[in-house]
């Protein structure tokens, strides 16, 4: 078994090398143990004295650099505490740059972390995408990890604030999976910023795995979730990201096709620990599986314990994938 977990990491900044914050997070990610890991939320500082010439003026290409130097710098720290790597490997087979992505105006960044092990990277195999595809940075890489093809990873971070950006990110998604006929060998792992469409048969009745959050809830961020004409009354959460990738079975949400108990990623930080948070507890932090990986999942939880519960306000979720059961189907087929 290949295990692949996710974690957005509550801001990952350089100043929390060292801090508790750092050490829950490298706790908690070893408890896990991934062979292969999502991150999303490690961002730097924006603007900085040094990113400007001689006459004051923002030098745009020395503040990219700045921002990805320490960004990796970072990434790497953390895979080097985990036991892991974020290094990749060009098409020459010479050493490439980390395994993480940006939005070109924002520093924050989204990442692959790996077990090297266990996996390993595919020479040109890391593709990093930025705006305006994605309003954070999406991180794609082909991986190793011993089934007959290469494993499409990627690392999403959903927009947080337009449901109608976060659709089309989706479709965006979608076509890094697709193929003439079907779909690559891949799974996306990610804070998708959104609630799941998938459902399960209970009963013979079907019915969505995760439950509407924001029934009883009224106040002034509802437009970042919800369904804009059920606002103030139904409060129907926007699912249309997830069902887009889940129609026909392009894809399966991890947690409803292998059954696994209903949990919660988000809503265990009370206000005053992080952000204030007026969701509750939901499930936004999502595992999906291309149509030729969903025969080979072997398992789905969310991970808590103390570390995790301290590392972010986002918990680890952990999927389990046999390699040898991936499907493998011929292109234009």
């Amino acid at each position: 078994m290949i295990r692949v977990a996710n974690l957005n990491a509550y801001k990952l900044h350089p100043r929390d090398l060292g801090t508790e914050g750092w050490e829950a997070r490298v706790t908690a990610i070893r408890e896990v143990g991934p062979d292969v890991l999502c991150l999303q939320e490690v961002l730097v500082d924006e603007d900085a004295p040094e990113d400007t010439d001689e006459n004051g003026i923002v030098d745009e290409a020395k503040r990219l650099r700045r921002w990805d130097s320490q960004a990796a710098a970072v990434i790497t720290r953390l895979a080097q505490d985990c036991g892991l790597t974020a290094t990749t490997i060009r098409s020459g087979d010479s050493t490439g740059p980390v395994a993480m992505a940006r939005n070109a105006h924002r520093p924050w960044y989204t990442a692959v972390l790996w077990n090297p092990a266990m996996v390993a990277p595919v020479p040109g195999g890391f593709r990093p995408y930025g705006s305006p595809d994605y309003w954070h940075g999406c991180t794609t890489i082909q991986l190793d990890i011993g089934a007959q093809t290469p494993l499409l990873v990627v690392s999403y971070h959903g927009d947080p604030f337009r449901p109608d950006f976060r659709a089309n990110e989706a479709r965006r998604l979608k076509g890094a999976f697709r193929r003439t006929g079907g779909a690559k060998p891949g799974i996306v792992l990610g804070d998708f910023n959104s609630i799941s469409a998938t459902t399960v048969t209970v009963d013979g009745v079907e019915r969505p795995y995760d439950e509407e959050p924001y029934r009883d809830q009224d106040h002034d961020d509802l437009e970042y979730q919800c369904v804009p004409e059920t606002i103030g009354d139904t409060n129907l959460a926007d699912r249309r990201p997830t069902a887009m990738l889940l129609r026909r079975g392009f894809m399966v949400d991890a947690a409803a096709h292998l059954g696994a108990p209903w949990q919660p990623t988000v809503g265990h930080w009370a206000d005053g620990q992080g952000d204030p948070d007026p969701w509750g507890p939901r499930r936004i932090d999502l595992a999906l599986a291309t149509r030729p990986v969903a025969p080979a999942l072997g398992g789905y939880r969310t991970h808590r314990s103390p570390a995790a519960e301290a590392a972010s306000d986002h918990l680890l979720i952990v999927v389990d994938i046999d390699p040898s059961k991936i499907h493998h189907q011929a292109k234009g087929a």
